[in-house]
């Protein structure tokens, strides 16, 4: 069986996926729409409002169309957008915080979601990919 291919219909269906499972208490209040970006190293996601269709739009960097990127990773990075739509940035939802990572709030938040083995498989992972940089470009 072959994996299925990383495009932007597959980041929809592990958007849909974490929404389901872990969000579910959170309505869409607004279109939420999610695609690759840009290739980029160290922004590996984000999410925006567009303040003219009142959409909200979460971003991955290409570089996670790479299937030898855990996909643990990916839906990380999706989760993580998720809590901030969640805590009202980027979203029609009242602001809950004052800042989006105020005091360890996306980390707190995913393990009361259930998503703490996400979150830990990240922070191993990005230890390692930083490792990698840094030998990459010497530093």
């Amino acid at each position: 069986m072959y994996p299925l291919p990383r495009d932007n219909k597959w980041l929809l269906s592990r958007l849909d996926y974490l929404w389901s499972e872990y969000f579910s208490d959170v309505p869409q209040n607004n279109k939420v729409f999610i695609s690759f970006g840009r290739f980029a190293k160290y922004r590996l996601g984000s999410i925006r409002l567009n303040k003219r269709t009142k959409s909200s739009i979460i971003t991955i960097t290409r570089m996670f169309k790479d299937q030898r990127i855990p996909s643990q990773v990916v839906d990380h990075t999706i989760a993580h957008e998720l809590v901030h739509y969640a805590h009202g940035f980027s979203s029609q939802h009242p602001k809950l915080h004052k800042y989006p990572h105020a005091g360890g709030v996306v980390k707190r938040e995913m393990s009361e979601r259930g998503m703490g083995y996400l979150y830990d498989f990240y922070k191993k992972w990005i230890i390692e990919y930083r490792q990698l940089l840094r030998k990459q470009h010497g530093w």
